[in-house]
């Protein structure tokens, strides 16, 4: 069955740039755009969706996730806020708890969590896992992620469990752990920060990558969130698909970036939430980086699931223009996931659509943290 979607008052393509139609409509066909023009030109269809001057964007792409975990860390938040740093060693309390928890627990908040993204117009989301840190439960996470998305992602690399020796760790990471989460994994990822004792050199982190993509998986990297260090060079220089954070760049990291294929994935919403100096957007796009915008959702360093909210940090905090912040939340997203079927509605895409209670798209900035924006299911 086909379907018409019309009374669009804008409607963002990514084709090319932001690709913006008005007064457009569009024609769906098992799940793909078949058509996109102007409403005046529109072919007949099966059904007819009228969204009464509203304006359409891509779905949201959510490229950086920490969405299977137990408990909860306000109270580190709420310590945040007073002046005490961030330097990622909470995670242990959530390892605690997730280890602790049932299947159902953590398959429960994982949905729920999975709907809330999609309520706020999110239609793709990568999801890590990283709160196990043990053989079994790394590979349930996974498995359990399996379950809501394809984009999984294995985190085993996250930080060194207190209980155990650092070299024996990574020993593990990099064999069995990793013998047992890649079958149930899209990605490999890996928590370079020398400047944190929990997290993982770059010596390190060659190793957990180059070991992952000898199993078959992508490389993402946690590069340069604490400080400057090899993380984002180090990306570029393995291929990988993204190096996330990239908030305290060198100059021969934002060279090794533009010269090579690996995206810069921001996350505003740690920043904001971490009381952190925010990345420099302005420096990326000038030097041609290909940026994109995510939530980093977790229970630590930023619990929110609002894809808006961090497109509105963007263009206040980071300097970003509101149509950079829209195009790396959603085209930005599916580059960095290497995906080509998302982020952009031209013939032939995945028909993932958010609609807008608003007439343009640029509301999303303009109107922060108002609840302006849902999925279109068609």
């Amino acid at each position: 069955m086909t379907t018409l979607v019309t009374g669009i008052a804008e409607l963002v393509t990514n084709d090319p740039g932001l690709g913006v139609v008005t007064d457009a409509a569009l024609v769906v066909d098992d799940g793909r755009v078949a058509w996109v023009g102007p409403a005046r030109g529109a072919p007949d269809a099966d059904r007819r969706v009228d969204v009464g001057g509203r304006a359409v964007i891509p779905g949201f792409v959510d490229s950086h996730a920490h969405l299977v975990f137990a408990g909860d860390r306000a109270a580190e938040f709420e310590a945040r806020m007073a002046g005490v740093p961030y330097d990622g060693g909470g995670i242990a309390s959530t390892v605690a708890a997730t280890r602790a928890a049932s299947d159902d627990d953590l398959r429960t908040r994982l949905r729920a969590l999975v709907a809330e993204m999609r309520a706020q117009g999110t239609t793709t989301v990568e999801i890590k896992s990283g709160y196990g840190l043990t053989v079994d439960d790394e590979a349930r996470s996974l498995r359990l992620a399996r379950e809501v998305t394809p984009e999984t992602t294995f985190l085993g690399a996250h930080v060194v469990p207190p209980e155990r020796d650092r070299a024996d760790y990574l020993a593990l990471v990099t064999g069995p752990m990793l013998a047992a989460c890649a079958p149930h994994a899209r990605w490999v990822d890996v928590f370079c920060e020398p400047a944190s004792a929990h997290a993982f050199d770059g010596d390190e982190a060659r190793a957990v990558l180059e070991a992952g993509r000898a199993a078959g998986l992508g490389l993402r990297v946690h590069a340069n969130q604490l400080s400057a260090g090899p993380g984002v060079r180090l990306a570029v220089e393995l291929g990988a698909a993204s190096a996330d954070h990239c908030t305290h760049l060198t100059d021969a990291d934002v060279d090794a970036l533009a010269g090579g294929t690996t995206v810069a994935t921001l996350l505003p919403g740690v920043e904001f939430s971490t009381r952190s100096p925010y990345p420099d957007a302005r420096r990326l796009l000038a030097a041609g980086v290909t940026v994109a915008l995510a939530t980093d959702c977790n229970p630590g360093s930023c619990f929110t699931s609002s894809m808006a909210f961090c497109l509105a940090l963007a263009v206040r905090e980071m300097r970003m223009t509101p149509a950079e912040a829209l195009w790396s939340a959603t085209a930005g997203g599916a580059a960095a996931l290497r995906r080509t079927d998302i982020g952009h509605l031209a013939p032939g895409a995945r028909a993932d659509l958010a609609v807008i209670d608003a007439p343009s798209w640029r509301h999303l900035a303009y109107r922060p943290g108002v609840p302006l924006v849902r999925t279109l299911e068609v």
